[in-house]
């Protein structure tokens, strides 16, 4: 299956929400004002977001729409380009991630987002061409993360330290880089808690977890991504904002794709945010965890 079927197929339900949407813009026999309104309101349930929404509208509304035949495709060059200009500068190239032996990678998210899965599905891209990962598996609050990660160690070939439950993840985190930086492993991944609901606890953990990677590599941590659950819609926008306040984000990953008609939530993140976009998981399998491609990913929201 090439790339651009897997974000068609991942897409499916977002994209053919859209598309009806905007189908049913097209069959109207009078553009105007309502017309416009109607579309813009779609637009926002459809989790664009209400800033994207009102620009769509503004190039809707400028572009003479054709006939019913021509006008679909017009429609649709119109988002797909929207879309692809939005975030093709968002797109996040994993071979700039700066080189360390081993490069530290943190990974933050709320509990259920599918954290640990991702951590293993990416620590299999990272470990293509014969590079050696890591995991720390730090998220020592809960038992069965410990243990997912540790299935995934085994199932792609990746070491892993690890820490009875309850222990500090900080001296997790420290003990997988240092043992990381011994063995000249090339990624490590570093798994951490998801409790928001006590906020000055995570603000203290990840400020900790810092403070003790630094102490063995001044410029760790390297990278910081945030993994989103797009099936929570406009709720993920929220999470950002938290977890902006907690740590410097450097990227995002958004899992459960193949789920939800809101996929649509992507691009309100990104034109709120400006975040870069690392990853989109779009399935259950290993494989389900496909870099982010403007250009795929706004032509699949159009393909139904």
């Amino acid at each position: 299956m090439s790339i651009i079927d897997k974000f068609k197929l991942g897409l499916g339900k977002s994209s053919k929400i859209l598309s009806s949407g905007l189908n049913n813009f097209v069959l109207k026999n009078k553009i105007d004002k309502n017309t416009l309104d109607d579309l813009e309101d779609f637009l926002i349930e459809s989790d664009v977001g209400v800033e994207s929404a009102k620009e769509l509208r503004e190039k809707f509304d400028n572009k003479k729409i054709g006939s019913k035949s021509s006008g679909k495709d017009e429609i649709y060059k119109i988002f797909s380009n929207y879309v692809s200009e939005i975030l093709k500068p968002l797109e996040k190239n994993l071979q700039n991630i700066k080189e360390n032996k081993p490069s530290v990678i943190l990974i933050a998210g709320v509990n259920g987002v599918g954290k640990t899965t991702t951590i293993g599905k990416l620590g299999k891209i990272l470990g293509s061409n014969g590079k050696k990962i890591i995991f720390g598996a730090a998220d020592t609050f809960r038992a069965a993360a410990v243990n997912q990660l540790d299935a995934w160690a085994k199932k792609i070939n990746a070491n892993i330290v690890k820490s009875e439950e309850g222990a500090d993840p900080a001296s997790v985190a420290y003990k997988a880089l240092d043992y990381g930086k011994k063995n000249n492993f090339d990624y490590l991944l570093i798994d951490t808690a998801g409790r928001l609901q006590n906020k000055k606890n995570l603000m203290d953990e990840f400020k900790k977890i810092t403070t003790v990677v630094k102490k063995i590599d001044s410029s760790a941590p390297h990278e910081t991504f945030l993994i989103l659950d797009a099936t929570t819609g406009q709720n993920a926008i929220n999470q950002v904002e938290e977890f902006k306040k907690l740590t410097q984000i450097t990227g995002i990953i958004m899992t459960k794709l193949d789920g939800t008609a809101k996929g649509g939530i992507l691009l309100a993140i990104g034109r709120k945010f400006k975040l870069p976009i690392v990853a989109l998981g779009m399935g259950e399998k290993e494989d389900d965890l496909q870099i982010f491609n403007a250009q795929h990913y706004s032509k699949a929201l159009m393909m139904n």
